[in-house]
């Protein structure tokens, strides 16, 4: 090397990491830090997140996505694929949930090729521009571009095709039951898709319209793979449509699509109110503005532009579920086709959520930041109820079977004690009561285990009900959201004692001899022998270490139990010092969450499934409020960043990102139910959060950065603040909060009893 080059290099090179440094002083257009890729690169054996890109507007009805993999595939688009097979309209909340109410639209050049393998062209991540509100890819085998850009229902495509008189875009109904029909004299094609991977009634359907800007010289419907002669109308098992056009280079054909699941009249009617006369452009602008209105409610200054770039990511997935699964009239009345007994009533009706994971920060984020929103989903599950007898506990689009807890009560709890009002609370605990006393007809729902729980005060190890320990758990957490409920909506006293009882219920599965929680024997043995790194078995997607810290509302009790708050300190020092070891028996192999614990190297940590997520918080309740600062930076710094590969674990709608935005700004809800957030330490030197009320909450973090990352003291509008929390209402009041940093911990601030959050047995003595 020259040796001009060589000073070249070492200059650059000593620069580099100044640059990498360098922070951002003003966001101004949030949305343009969103990476919609992030999480993308994953597979069922590692998830990195097991997120898709998901072109939509906050909360709405139907996403778009470019489809790399096959039909019914759950991981539709994966970002170490070759080719794109269509972009498809999706309701999918999970891979593992996977799809329904789908359909995909692909351009394609030269041969008239309509089957899915036929028409996948090569792409390369190089001619892919990915935002939320725009989405665009060079399609190399058509020489065509694609671009999406959506509404809440419906959406434009823009097709760039080269000079061919062979240009052509397919309709793929997918299939298990489909429906097409072309339209040429209104360049129009309708249709509806019924594929769907569970929870939906027999009438079922996903009706579609698509609109063209420019008329038909091919039009042909096609059954499976084969084209389907002179008939431009087709009902079966698996249909679409083809129609081409002779187009010069570089020219453009519109397509504007909007879907319904009441009719195709209601479907042509969300064309015609969110689109109308739009041209692409308006629409984009739109979407755009849109999630600049959301995402602009919370200001981060200061920050790494990759800090930046992965608050923001994170935020626009929390803004995603649960879906809008509700449309507008023609007297402009709010509607719903019910997903539980297939009736088109009036009234709010949301979906694709898990409640096990999105009670812990999800909704307590909307309990913050959206209260008109929350009391929209509140409606909406009154409705679930009243229509199908349940709650919701996962809901794609109607009731599935999965996981565990009956964690409705915690959201609805939460909403309600936060002051949110404009829905039915009384229905609402109904049902709660109805869940607390009865299993549903999914052992997800209502509360399997119910009987052994109310009479022993514990699920059993041994009577056939799986998870037995996290059940109980999360069941005397519920029973503490109803407790303080059924206090605020001045319930008889037997019933509030009743559920105060019921809320220590995880006192009865503490095993005082390896100080964590195990299943119990019917007969109130110990299940035997007990290894508390067998994942699975008596807990969920995780072992004793992770599910004994599931006291959210009593972790002083759960401290007593281990011998103090200094022998808790230890017990939470012990994640993270332990190898990361298991015992995969209960399952048959290693599932992918346990592998995502085993290579981040924080030990037992496994912050890429839900139920350990908020222990870090839970040094503040031991008086060792630096190591959760410590450890949340940690986190926040090795397990997230922007990138495809940007989660530790699946982000599983929102929840994941939710701690990282609550951690980020400095607090976390530990137990929603209570009107208290736990202090961390904030990320960004200046945060300001817009509330719906108007008022600003700011949290100033002067001289945080890499190595200041410890709380020296904490001034609320000027007063010294020396609690280890803060409380909802001082938020929503507006307000600065100023947390003073440094590089070394303040061992002295946070370590009394009356500086500690909320506990059960501490508010009760």
């Amino acid at each position: 090397m020259k040796k001009i080059g060589w000073m070249l290099f070492l200059a650059t090179y000593a620069i580099a990491p100044a640059l990498q440094a360098q922070t951002v002083s003003k966001i101004t257009d949030p949305v343009e830090w969103v990476n919609p890729l992030m999480g993308t690169d994953s597979k069922g054996s590692l998830s990195n997140g097991n997120t898709y890109p998901a072109i939509a507007t906050p909360w709405g009805m139907n996403f778009w996505m470019p489809q790399t993999n096959t039909m019914g595939n759950g991981w539709a688009y994966q970002y170490s694929a070759d080719k794109i097979r269509g972009f498809k309209q999706t309701h999918q909340p999970s891979p593992w949930i996977n799809d329904y109410g789908q359909f995909s639209i692909m351009p394609v050049t030269g041969k008239l090729k309509f089957t899915q393998d036929e028409r996948a062209s090569w792409y390369s991540h190089k001619a892919e521009t990915a935002k939320p509100y725009y989405y665009s890819v060079y399609l190399a085998d058509a020489d065509v571009t694609t671009e999406i850009t959506p509404t809440e229902r419906a959406a434009q495509f823009r097709f760039t095709f080269p000079r061919t008189d062979s240009a052509f875009v397919v309709v793929d109904a997918f299939d298990k039951g489909s429906y097409i029909k072309v339209i040429p004299k209104e360049n129009k094609i309708i249709g509806y898709t019924t594929r769907n991977s569970g929870g939906v009634p027999e009438n079922f359907k996903n009706y579609f319209v698509l609109v063209f800007d420019k008329p038909f010289n091919v039009a042909h419907t096609w059954n499976g793979s084969r084209l389907a002669g002179d008939t431009l109308e087709l009902k079966a098992g698996h249909v679409g449509a083809v129609v081409g056009f002779k187009t010069g280079k570089g020219e453009k054909v519109h397509v504007k699509v909007a879907s319904s699941f009441i009719s195709f009249e209601q479907a042509a009617l969300n064309l015609e109110r969110e689109i109308g006369k739009d041209h692409f452009a308006a629409t984009q602008q739109k979407a755009k503005a849109a999630w600049n209105k959301e995402l602009g409610r919370i200001l981060v200054e200061g920050g790494t532009a990759d800090q930046v770039r992965t608050f923001y990511s994170c935020l626009y997935r929390v803004l995603l579920f649960p879906r809008k699964f509700y449309e507008y009239d023609a007297q402009n009345r709010i509607v719903h086709y019910s997903p539980y007994n297939g009736q088109v009533l009036p009234g709010y009706m949301f979906t694709d959520n898990g409640f096990w994971d999105t009670f812990r920060a999800v909704f307590p984020f909307f309990t913050l930041m959206y209260p008109e929103l929350d009391s929209h989903i509140m409606e909406g599950l009154a409705n679930t109820y009243k229509e199908s007898g349940w709650l919701p506990e996962w809901a794609s689009p109607g009731h599935r079977d999965c996981m565990i807890g009956s964690n409705s009560a915690a959201i609805i709890a939460d909403a309600y004690l936060k002051g949110i009002r404009g829905f039915d609370i009384n229905t609402l605990y109904e049902a709660i009561l109805k869940n607390s006393e009865n299993e549903g007809p999914l052992s997800s729902v209502g509360r399997k285990g119910v009987k052994y729980y109310n009479e022993l005060g514990y699920v059993p190890y041994d009577v056939n009900v799986n998870e037995n320990a996290a059940r109980t758990l999360e069941y005397a957490y519920d029973d503490f959201t109803i407790y303080k409920l059924a206090v605020a909506l001045k319930r008889p006293q037997a019933e509030i004692d009743r559920f105060a009882k019921r809320s220590q219920y995880f006192r009865n599965i503490f095993d005082p001899e390896t100080k964590l929680m195990r299943g119990k024997n019917k007969d109130g043995k110990f299940q035997a022998p007990f290894n508390p790194f067998k994942w699975g078995d008596a807990f969920t997607e995780g072992n004793s270490w992770h599910y004994t810290w599931s006291v959210f509302h009593d972790v002083q009790g759960l401290a007593g139990l281990m011998g103090g708050r200094e022998q808790f300190a230890r017990m939470l020092d012990s994640v993270f010092v332990m190898a990361p070891v298991y015992d995969e028996s209960y399952y048959g192999s290693v599932i992918h969450e346990i592998r995502e614990m085993q290579i981040s190297n924080m030990g037992q940590y496994a912050h890429g499934n839900q139920p350990i997520q908020h222990m870090i918080y839970l040094y503040n309740y031991a008086g060792q409020p630096w190591k959760a600062q410590y450890w949340l930076r940690q986190v926040m710094d090795k397990l997230y960043h922007a990138g495809p590969d940007g989660y530790c674990g699946d982000e599983d709608n929102g929840q994941t990102s939710a701690w990282y935005v609550f951690t980020a700004m400095g607090f976390y809800p530990v137990c929603p139910g209570t009107d208290q957030y736990v202090l961390g330490a904030p990320l960004f030197p200046k945060t300001t959060v817009t509330l719906e009320n108007g008022k600003r909450f700011v949290i100033e973090a002067p001289g945080n950065s890499a190595t200041n990352l410890y709380t020296q003291s904490v001034l609320l509008n000027g007063k010294p603040h020396t609690k280890n929390w803060i409380s909802h209402e001082a938020i929503q009041q507006g307000g600065v909060m100023r947390v003073n940093m440094g590089a070394q911990p303040e061992k002295t601030r946070g370590t009394k009893e009356e500086a500690f959050p909320y506990s059960y047995s501490t508010a009760n003595k």
